[in-house]
């Protein structure tokens, strides 16, 4: 289904810009498409409330510590320049400082609009009002089990412009573990036990920086319940990118699209990353995630 505008009509009393996915017949996640937001946020489509089968919400938006961060959505601190992660700019040599250079995503087209499915395409504006990036984006819900289902993100980045386009983290300015940018969850308010689980081993320092065929967050006595969030890379492509994990302060887990060095773009070429969330019910052990993974995997 193709169109260009709004998606249609949707739930009496809710934002135009909203739109529900559902999976067995049940709400699983919200996708704000026209996000109203400060430009200082760099607004963005981004997913939230994503929800477990039995209603836990697991990830949060514009909370008052980075007002910036939104449930699930494709940031990038320093494209060109342009901030399109929000807040305030790495600046080697000085720090975080806030700067007029943020940008926005902006809607184009609906490809695709189902219950289940959604998918379409998006500009990156910069601050200076010109188009950096084309994307199509896509996602898909379906079901794993009964206490798990899969949210399937898949992104399309092409450089619009006439010349190479530089796509850097603050750790390719020389803040040291700071290789964010690409896809990002922000988890929820930290309420019980988070342990950040991968086949590496268990903590944050384990994964952190490093590829890996998966990794999880898994809370246990928090408020509602327990559950696990674990993320995959589905092609060989995102495999080889690096998790960026945070537990400390806030809950976060990204696939950053590059570490510490730049990564360039020609005009006009793209890079897809494709990854698998998957959204259980329950604390898993590291044995029980490897699981969800693999099934997850084989069903993709």
């Amino acid at each position: 289904m193709a169109t260009s505008g709004a998606p249609g009509p949707g739930i009496a009393g809710e934002p135009p810009d909203v739109v529900r996915l559902h999976v067995a017949d049940r709400d699983v996640a919200h996708y704000v498409w026209n996000p109203q937001v400060a430009p200082g946020s760099s607004p963005r489509p981004y997913l939230h409330p994503v929800r477990t089968l039995a209603g836990l919400a697991v990830t949060e938006a514009g909370p008052d510590s980075h007002r910036h961060q939104f449930g699930i959505s494709i940031a990038a601190p320093d494209i060109d320049g342009t901030n399109f992660w929000g807040g305030r700019t790495f600046v080697a040599g000085h720090g975080p400082a806030w700067l007029d250079n943020h940008g926005s995503q902006r809607h184009q087209r609906w490809l695709r609009h189902t219950g289940t499915e959604l998918a379409h395409t998006l500009i990156w504006v910069g601050s200076d009002q010109r188009n950096l990036l084309r994307e199509e984006r896509s996602f898909a819900c379906r079901a794993l089990s009964d206490t798990a289902w899969t949210l399937d993100t898949r992104t399309r980045l092409t450089n619009a412009t006439g010349e190479p386009l530089t796509i850097r983290s603050p750790a390719a300015l020389g803040r040291v573990g700071a290789g964010y940018g690409g896809f990002f969850w922000r988890g929820p308010a930290i309420t019980g036990t988070v342990e950040i689980l991968s086949p590496l081993g268990t903590g944050v320092a384990s994964v952190h920086g490093h590829s890996a065929d998966w990794t999880a967050a898994a809370c246990t006595g928090g408020e509602g319940g327990d559950w696990t969030v674990l993320f995959a890379p589905a092609d060989d492509e995102t495999a080889r990118d690096r998790w960026f994990v945070r537990a400390r302060d806030y809950l976060g887990i990204g696939s950053s699209l590059t570490w510490d060095r730049p990564l360039v773009l020609a005009p006009g070429e793209t890079i897809d990353r494709h990854i698998l969330t998957v959204i259980a019910d329950g604390a898993a052990s590291a044995g029980s995630a490897a699981e969800l993974a693999a099934a997850a995997g084989a069903a993709a």
